[in-house]
């Protein structure tokens, strides 16, 4: 077999011919350890804010104050434009050389800092009206829609920070260097947390900041950290920022033409996180006044959801997006169903079950990692209520990770962006009838979300289908009922151990800890048992994968000193 052969079929140590399959989850497992690292600094950042700010007022104007801007990040700055600029600047890099493509990078970067930069300016200008778009409730309570826009004009900066980190990952991406740019989110979140909390017990408090302040100038650093962490490696590339102002450049002309079509659908998710935001800020109680606290409770319980969807969902769409787009590019379109298939049946195995874990285990979890000093047992409630509801569109969520790119793998960016459009209205019908008719309150928000996560996996889905003439929907229907059957006994063992638990040990962090401890591994180990025991085909290719990895893992050689003594 050649040297080309052998490349492409991924060999690795004594195999000959070691499965697709097999490299395809090695792939996913090594993306999966970046993101986690990402989802758990994360969650470690939403500690440390639970246990200073709680879940009132002053972390609702927070936790708004940094969607803002965050939102028009997740518009314009990292999704739509790294789709957009790294199959470009890759093209320059193979095509025309590392000159042009370092000019084509300088002229991204001028132009992100131009526009990005204007837009922060007009933002920080009109951030008592975005305020007031988003959360009107906010009025209602005193000091509350004051202290949101000072923080949002303090945050708004961060935009253009970001924008310019994003376009870093970019490039370094591009010259296939993924381990700095993966870091990158963990170092905000870290950086962040150890600046506002080192400027709020310091100089801070001689310069009149309240702590809340602080952790709003914090964001600001880490954003800043964010970028500076890429900064080396750029440099080692071969890339350095020279301002070049020739916005009519062939290359940003792509970009933009690409970048449309992305930009249009990410719109549809923000516009939904609009509505709900700004249906949460207006919720009260049977007296008619807002209840501080719906904000930061959905904001504490959808990061709990992310930590699966990156590990899970991200990950497998990483490892699966470059085989897809082979495959298609070159016509093999039975390879590009079976990958799509084992991709969908993979991330059902994964995140079934992690739904039916968080909804029956969510309150321990939560008291674990928010409850203490402001955030109370009462916050833990109703965050894992939010939770609850969540978790029931994450084989949605995680599935749309597979399906949406699948269409751009095909040179369909119209069909994600229409089924995108059509969430607005999806996601308007569920929260109005679970908020206002069904009177779910909050929650009702969290399953709204949750419905138009699924109509997006399905509608994706289905138009799919059509067009490559199949996904094996028999086996996937399989596979679904053998893992829903599986996470349903491991549910109600859960609930079971989580019951006896409780009854013995009462409602302290005691027994949530041994509630989490106990019934975590009771019900993998049952999940895992019975998914084996109905044969579940992606939980054999998973176990196979893993032993080829151990297997084929580089050993010393007989003789060889120990490694920490070359």
């Amino acid at each position: 077999m050649t040297a080309r052969m052998r490349a492409t079929n991924g060999l690795a140590g004594e195999s000959a011919c070691p499965t697709k399959t097999h490299g395809f989850f090695r792939s996913a497992g090594v993306v999966s350890a970046a993101v986690s690292l990402s989802r758990i600094t994360g969650l470690v950042r939403e500690m440390a804010m639970a246990r200073l700010f709680g879940a009132g007022a002053v972390y609702d104007a927070f936790l708004l104050g940094f969607r803002i801007p965050n939102l028009t990040r997740n518009l314009f700055a990292e999704g739509a434009l790294s789709s957009a600029f790294i199959p470009i600047l890759s093209q320059y890099l193979a095509t025309k050389g590392k000159r042009e493509a370092a000019e084509l990078s300088n002229v991204l970067a001028t132009a992100l800092f131009v526009v990005v930069g204007a837009v922060c300016i007009v933002g920080m200008i009109v951030s008592p009206e975005l305020v007031r778009l988003m959360a009107p409730g906010f009025e209602q309570v005193p000091g509350k829609f004051q202290l949101t826009v000072t923080l949002t004009r303090i945050m708004f900066p961060f935009l253009a920070m970001v924008a310019l980190a994003a376009q870093a990952m970019g490039v370094l991406n591009a010259c296939d260097r993924y381990g700095i740019p993966a870091m990158a989110s963990a170092v905000f979140n870290v950086g962040s947390v150890a600046f506002g909390l080192a400027l709020g017990f310091t100089v801070g408090r001689s310069l009149g900041l309240d702590l809340i302040h602080s952790m709003a100038y914090g964001v600001l650093a880490g954003g800043i950290l964010q970028l500076l962490w890429q900064v080396p490696s750029l440099l080692r590339v071969g890339f350095s920022f020279r301002p070049s102002f020739d916005f009519g450049h062939p290359g940003m002309r792509q970009i933009l033409r690409l970048m449309l079509p992305a930009v249009l659908g990410s719109a549809a998710v923000q516009i939904n996180m609009i509505v709900n935001t700004n249906l949460a800020s207006s919720i009260t109680d049977a007296s008619g006044h807002v209840i501080n606290g719906p904000v930061s409770w959905l904001g504490y319980a959808f990061r709990f959801v992310q930590l699966p969807i990156g590990v899970f969902g991200v990950a497998i769409a990483s490892a699966t997006l470059p085989a897809i787009s082979r495959s298609a590019a070159v016509g093999h379109m039975d390879e590009f169903r079976d990958t799509i298939a084992r991709s969908l049946g993979t991330v059902m195995l994964l995140t079934i079950p992690s739904s039916v874990g968080l909804a029956v285990l969510g309150e321990s979890m939560i008291g674990i990692v928010y409850q203490g000093r402001r955030f109370q047992p009462f916050d833990t409630h109703q965050t894992a209520v939010a939770l609850t509801c969540y978790s029931v569109g994450l084989a949605g969520y995680g599935a749309t990770k597979i399906l949406a790119p699948a269409f751009y793998a095909l040179n369909d960016a119209r069909t994600p962006m229409l089924v995108s459009l059509a969430s607005i209205a999806v996601n308007l019908a569920a929260a109005l009838a679970l908020l206002r008719f069904a009177g779910m309150g909050h929650a009702g928000l969290a399953l709204s979300t949750s419905v138009v996560a699924l109509f997006a996996a399905a509608a994706l889905f289905a138009i799919l289908r059509v067009r490559v003439h199949g996904l094996h929907g028999g086996r996937l229907r399989s596979s679904a009922f053998r893992i829903a059957a599986a996470s349903a006994l491991m549910g109600a063992v859960c609930r079971a151990s989580s019951y006896g638990i409780h009854l013995a040990a009462g409602a302290g962090r005691l027994a949530q800890f041994a509630d989490v401890a106990i019934s975590i591994p009771l019900g993998v180990a049952v999940f895992y048992a019975t998914a084996r025991a109905l044969g579940v085909e992606e939980l054999e290719a998973v176990r196979a994968a893993c032993y080829t990895s151990i297997r084929n893992a580089p050993r010393p050689e007989v003789g060889d000193p120990p490694a920490r003594n070359r």
